[in-house]
Formats: structure tokens, C-alpha cells, sequence
């Protein structure tokens, strides 16, 4: 299996899979997912001629597990081994949901000398949690309440977590039962320490003075159905702070658009990409 490794003495591997060739673009998963997610985007690049390049976070998937190393600045280190083991030049940085802030972290932390574009997808950028300045995020007990599910009873907290990835309800049915099993399998089975502790970063971190920042061209893609973090806190804003963005808003759309509305991500994708 390929990994990226480092500090063999901490079993530092990084689980990635590396396919096709001209520009690469790295697609950064969401919590509490793995690379497999991006199963419907790998193939419509590869097969516009882009070399397509996933990973396991940390703790999820197929990666080592570490007892911290979570917060977003270690996770962008991770993302940089990543880049730098590669040797990739002129990438396109990719990241859905949580992966946003690895996205936008490694270009505070490291700059943009590698990197030719961002795409931030149903993204956590810029700030996930309610505060007095920021009146349309989740409610802090909202929060409070995934993380003591997740403590107490984490894998049927994750069943019901999945159906509102993707608006499942009595009435609607966005996306199969398999599907639902096989996302609930990979979240199931990655470290209970890493799933708590990436909420935790996810659900705390602040990115709002670091957005101002961004030279690159970035794309902004969000569900104005997305029921997991909600457009107003995330897409909306994120666009009105890095202003010259291109943002598409994906009409009843869930959180889990990659897989519901596949087709039009893709398209989006490639045009921004193109």
C-alpha cells in the first residue's frame, strides 16, 4: 500500500492513492469520512486528463492513528508531507467540509508557492460555531450535544448523522441505504480519538482572519439544503470574504452533495478547473 511516512519511530503513514498524470489535484476528505468519498470526482478528472491524488487523514481510513495532532496546523503539515514526498508543483487544492481548513490552513502556514487554485466544497470555511459576531453558525449546545453523543454512543450516532449528510427523511430518499451503510462502515471504523478530536477542531476553529489572505483563484460550491453546516455560516460568508471568488449555490442541495448532486459538482469542478 502506498503511504507517506515519516518519524517511523510514532508509525507516521499517511494512506494515499496516487492516479493519472498531468495537473495534480488533491481532493482532502470530510469528517468523518476518508478518501473513498471522493469516488464520484476521482473518476470524472481522471478522465479529463488530471492526475488525481487522495488521502486518509490522519486517524481515519487507512492512516496511522496518533493520540493528538488534530488542530488544523498539524493537519496541514500532514498535507504538506504529503506535497512535498510527492514532489507535486502547481496543484489544485480540493476540500470538502472539514477539509476546508486543512485547505486554507495550509496556505496560512506554508503560502501558495505550490499551489495554482482552491476549491472549498460544502466547506467549513470560514466558521462553524454561533457567536454573537457570527449569528447564523451552529449553536454552541448543538455542538455540545454531537460531542457527548459521539462520546457515549459514537457508531449510532453516526447512523443517524449520515441521513442528515444527505437529507434523508420519511418523505425523501436522496441516496440509497447501501450508500448510507457503506458511509456509516468507513466513519464506523476509523479511530474513536480521532473522530471526537477532529470534531473538536472542526467545530472550534475560527478561520475568518485568514480567508482576507487568499490571492488564488478559490470556488466556493455549497447546497443551500445543507442541514450539516449551513450555507448562511459557511458558503454566503466565505464568498463575501474572499470576494473574488467564483461561488455556485446548488439548489436543494445536501451537505453530502459530492454524492447527491455528483453530476453538477463535477461540471462545476471542471469548469473552474479548465
Amino acid at each position: 500500500m502506498p503511504y507517506i511516512t515519516k518519524d517511523l519511530e510514532n508509525d507516521y503513514r499517511i494512506y494515499y492513492e496516487d492516479l493519472g498524470s498531468g495537473q495534480p489535484i488533491i481532493l482532502i476528505h470530510g469528517w468523518p469520512l476518508s478518501g473513498k468519498s471522493w469516488e464520484l470526482q476521482v473518476q470524472a478528472l481522471l478522465n479529463n486528463g488530471y492526475r488525481v491524488i487522495t488521502y486518509d487523514r490522519r486517524g481515519f481510513g487507512k492512516s496511522f492513528v496518533s493520540k493528538d495532532g488534530y488542530d488544523y496546523s498539524t493537519l496541514a503539515a500532514d498535507l504538506k508531507e504529503v506535497i512535498e514526498q510527492l514532489d507535486l508543483k502547481d496543484i489544485v487544492l480540493v476540500g470538502f467540509s472539514m477539509g476546508g481548513g486543512e485547505v486554507i490552513r495550509y496556505l496560512t502556514n506554508y503560502g501558495s508557492e505550490s499551489i495554482s487554485k482552491i476549491a472549498l466544497v460544502a466547506s467549513i470555511i470560514p466558521l462553524v460555531k454561533k457567536k454573537i459576531d457570527n449569528p447564523d453558525g451552529v449553536p454552541q449546545e448543538k455542538l455540545e450535544e454531537i460531542l457527548n453523543a459521539l462520546h457515549k454512543d459514537r457508531v449510532n450516532f453516526l447512523e443517524g448523522f449520515h441521513a442528515d449528510f444527505y437529507n434523508v427523511g420519511l418523505l425523501s430518499q436522496s441516496v440509497s441505504q447501501k450508500q448510507l451503510d457503506y458511509d456509516w462502515s468507513i466513519s464506523s471504523h476509523a479511530s474513536p480519538i480521532a473522530t471526537i478530536k477532529a470534531a473538536e477542531s472542526w467545530a472550534n476553529t475560527d478561520f475568518r482572519s485568514e480567508v482576507g489572505n487568499i490571492k488564488l483563484p478559490v470556488l466556493i460550491v455549497h447546497g443551500d439544503k445543507d442541514n450539516i453546516v449551513p450555507i448562511e455560516t459557511a458558503g454566503d460568508q466565505a464568498a463575501r470574504m474572499i470576494n473574488h471568488s467564483q461561488y455556485h449555490v446548488i439548489p436543494g442541495a445536501p451537505h453530502g452533495l459530492n454524492v447527491t448532486h455528483s453530476e453538477e459538482l463535477n461540471r462545476i469542478l471542471l469548469e473552474f478547473l479548465g
